[in-house]
C-alpha cells in the first residue's frame, strides 16, 4: 500500500504532494520518497518580496526531508530570486542518487569537499554563476556525466573537459559569451552545439554532429572546418550575416545532413549570393539531406521577377547522395532561383523536393494553433515567389521525386 501512495504522489503536483503530507504519516512518508524535485516560484508559491533567506531555507527544508531517500531528478530554477545554491545541500543520500540537476540563476560554487556524484548523467545550467575553473573542479565529482547543457553562463571563459569524463557525449553552450576556448579531453564527446566563435581544441577528431551560431558561420565552417573536424556527419550553421561562401578543395567526406539558416532581424544582406552555397554542395560527395533556412522580415535581393535575363548556368555536378532537399522562406530571389535549378539539374537521386514560402511553425502543427506570424513584406513576398517556382523550377524537378511547395496558410495569412 505504502508503494502505491508513493506512486500515487509522484504524479501530483509539488505544491499540493507537500499539502498532501501534512494529512497523515503514510502521505508523509510518500512526500519524503518524492524521487524527482522541480523546484519554482510556482511551486515553492514563492513572491517577489520572499527575502533569499526565507527562500534558502524553504529549499534547505525540502531537500534536507529527502535526505538518503533517493532523490533522482533536482530542478531548481527562481528567476526573481537570486541566491547561491549551497552545494553542502547534494547531500550524502541524494549525491548517491541523483540523475539530473538543472539550476537557474544562482550561483554554485562547488568545493572539492563535495564528493563525488556517481549516478549523475545530466547537467544543465541556466544563468548559473560558475567559472570555468569551478565547472572542472565539479566534473572531477561527475564522471558518469553524459549530456551537458550550458545557457548564459557568463563567467567562463575556458571550457576545460576532462579526459575522465568517459560518458559524456553531448555538450550544449548557448548565450555563454565571454567564453572563448573549448578544451576537450573526452574521447566519446560526438555531439557539440555553441553559440559564438570558440576555439576548439583537445580530442575533437571523433566529433560527428556539430552546430554553430554566428555572423559569418558558413564561411567560417566551409573554410575551417573541413580541417579541424573531418569526421563530421551533421552540420547545423546559423548566421546573421553572411559574405560569399568560398570555393574551396577541401572536403566534408562524411558529412550527410547539412542544414544552413539564414536569419536576421530585417533583411539578409541583398549582395550574398545563394548561389555561393554551391561550395558545400561541391565538398560533400555524401550528403544525403540539405535543409535551408531563410528567415528575415523583408527581402531585397534581386528578384527574378524583376529581371528576366536568362538564369547564370553553373558548370554540371553529380550529387548523387542527395536525396532530400527543403528551402523554407523560399523567395523569387534571382539567385536562390539559380541554386535551386542547379540541385535540380545535378541531384539524380533526388526523392523529396519541399520549397515553403514561409518560415516557422504552422498551425498544420499539433503543437500550434495558428502558424508563425509573418511580416507584410514577406507576405507580399510569396505571390512572386510562387510565380518563379512555377516558371523556372516546377519543370526541372526529377519525376521520381516528391515535389511539395507550401503557400502562407490562408487562415493566418492574408496574402
Amino acid at each position: 500500500m505504502q508503494d502505491i501512495w508513493c506512486h500515487i504522489l509522484s504524479l501530483v503536483p509539488l505544491s499540493d504532494a507537500a499539502r498532501a503530507s501534512c494529512v497523515s504519516r503514510a502521505f508523509l512518508h510518500a512526500w519524503r520518497c518524492r524521487p524527482n524535485l522541480i523546484l519554482n516560484q510556482d511551486t515553492l508559491r514563492s513572491r517577489t518580496h520572499v527575502s533569499k533567506e526565507d527562500f534558502r531555507h524553504t529549499l534547505d527544508c525540502i531537500l534536507r526531508r529527502h535526505l538518503g531517500v533517493g532523490v533522482k531528478t533536482l530542478h531548481l530554477i527562481s528567476a526573481k530570486i537570486k541566491y547561491n545554491f549551497p552545494c553542502s545541500l547534494l547531500s550524502e543520500g541524494i549525491r548517491n542518487s541523483i540523475r539530473h540537476l538543472k539550476l537557474g540563476y544562482c550561483a554554485f560554487r562547488p568545493t572539492p569537499e563535495l564528493g563525488p556524484l556517481r549516478s549523475l548523467t545530466s547537467l544543465c545550467f541556466h544563468t548559473v554563476g560558475i567559472t570555468g575553473y569551478e565547472l572542472e573542479c565539479f566534473f572531477s565529482h561527475s564522471r558518469a556525466l553524459e549530456q551537458l547543457t550550458l545557457f548564459n553562463c557568463q563567467e567562463i571563459i575556458c571550457l576545460k573537459i576532462p579526459c575522465e569524463l568517459q560518458q559524456l557525449n553531448s555538450l550544449r553552450a548557448s548565450g555563454c559569451y565571454g567564453l572563448k576556448v573549448i578544451e576537450n579531453k573526452a574521447p566519446n564527446l560526438s555531439n557539440l552545439n555553441i553559440s559564438g566563435k570558440v576555439k576548439l581544441s583537445g580530442e575533437i577528431l571523433q566529433m560527428k554532429h556539430l552546430g554553430m551560431f554566428f555572423g559569418n558561420v558558413v564561411s567560417y565552417a566551409r573554410s575551417e572546418l573541413p580541417s579541424i573536424l573531418p569526421n563530421l556527419e551533421t552540420l547545423y550553421l546559423t548566421s546573421n550575416n553572411e559574405d560569399h561562401t568560398p570555393m574551396l578543395p577541401t572536403k566534408f567526406m562524411y558529412l550527410k545532413q547539412l542544414t544552413i539558416s539564414t536569419t536576421s532581424v530585417s533583411t539578409f544582406p541583398p549582395s550574398y549570393d545563394y548561389c555561393s552555397l554551391v561550395s558545400f554542395l561541391d565538398a560533400s560527395p555524401l550528403l544525403e539531406t540539405l535543409v535551408l533556412e531563410v528567415i528575415q522580415l523583408c527581402m531585397q535581393h534581386a528578384s527574378v521577377s524583376d529581371n528576366s535575363s536568362s538564369l547564370r548556368q553553373i558548370d554540371e555536378r553529380n550529387y548523387c547522395c542527395l536525396k532530400s532537399v527543403k528551402i523554407s522562406g523560399f523567395t523569387s530571389a534571382k539567385s536562390l532561383v539559380e541554386l535551386t535549378c542547379h540541385i535540380l539539374k545535378n541531384a539524380k537521386s533526388l526523392e523529396s523536393v519541399t520549397l515553403d514560402t514561409c518560415f516557422g511553425w504552422r498551425c498544420s502543427d499539433k503543437n500550434h494553433e495558428w502558424c508563425f506570424p509573418l511580416r507584410d513584406g514577406i507576405r507580399r513576398e510569396a505571390p512572386r515567389a510562387l510565380k518563379a517556382i512555377r516558371t523556372y523550377i516546377a519543370d526541372k524537378v526529377p519525376a521520381t521525386a516528391k515535389f511539395s511547395v507550401l503557400e502562407p496558410c490562408r487562415r493566418c495569412h492574408k496574402v
